[in-house]
């Protein structure tokens, strides 16, 4: 039996509830000591956490856990608006303001009589979020007015997914995905070529393979880019994939009585193989 929607009226007490709470911990005379000494700086790792634990409740499809770590997440946002409320920056209402005035002005289509096909609402939201970037700040000497904004503390895919989808928005791209193909290619002959070049001795050669490396994996991105496919899901599914079969491999080995570290390399081929058929 599906539950009620709730209403705003519903949220409103609980998260007047736990704006108070926060308020409570961070008091000087009478909060905890933990949550106190907390600053912007401490926090934030916190922050990425929860973040990542909200998308692997989502992966697992796992309903408890997702309100569990969604209410971890609000915690956050709740902490960091009191802390800079304490400083007199802004406080919660001013954060929820600030997203409701951006939504509103980011969907033309409902709330400013725009009519859109379903094709443009994404060149639109770019467009809009690109005038409001420009609006803000102008970019400081030697930054990038393009690309101002996308976070150094992203997961590196993900940032080389933002940054190709910044700059192809202005029309610095390849024309296909057979074009980027070509680009992997081209990195990965210049990667063998820098191996070739340092030879019996890799640490000489460390730097200059690391960035070939780094051309190739960037180039791979914005492959899949073109393919519409996330790199960062996609590796995701890569890992999870991996680590099912590797388990898989272990438990084959275990009802065999093998030890791992004493195995062939075609004996472990084989076992990747079953566990291939396994369909793990």
């Amino acid at each position: 039996m599906h539950r009620a929607a709730a209403t705003v009226s519903d949220a409103e007490p609980a998260l007047t509830a736990l704006l108070e709470l926060m308020a409570r911990l961070r008091d000087r005379q009478r909060g905890c000591p933990w949550d106190r000494e907390q600053t912007f700086a401490t926090i934030a790792p916190y922050t990425i956490e929860e973040a990542y634990e909200v998308a692997d409740a989502i992966a697992r499809d796992d309903r408890e856990h997702l309100r569990e770590e969604l209410g971890d997440l609000l915690f956050q946002v709740v902490f960091h608006a009191r802390m800079a409320e304490e400083r007199g920056w802004f406080d919660f209402a001013a954060v929820t303001r600030s997203i409701h005035e951006k939504l509103v002005r980011r969907h033309p289509h409902l709330f400013a009589g725009a009519t859109l096909a379903p094709g443009d609402l994404v060149r639109v939201w770019e467009e809009q979020k690109a005038a409001e970037r420009a609006a803000d700040t102008a970019p400081a000497a030697g930054a990038s007015a393009v690309l101002a904004g996308i976070p150094r503390a992203l997961p590196a895919l993900t940032r080389a997914a933002k940054l190709g989808r910044r700059a192809a928005c202005v029309g610095f791209d390849w024309t296909d995905a057979q074009q980027v193909r070509t680009k992997v290619l081209e990195e990965l002959a210049e990667i063998e070529a820098a191996a070739a070049s340092a030879g019996a001795d890799r640490s000489a050669g460390s730097a200059a393979l690391a960035e070939e490396l780094g051309d190739l994996l960037f180039a791979i991105v914005n492959w899949s880019r073109h393919l519409h496919v996330d790199p960062e899901q996609a590796l995701r599914a890569a890992n999870e994939k991996f680590e099912r079969r590797f388990t898989c491999m272990e438990d084959l080995a275990r009802e065999r009585e093998l030890r791992l570290e004493e195995l062939s390399a075609a004996e472990w081929d084989a076992l990747w193989q079953e566990a291939k058929l396994n369909r793990t």
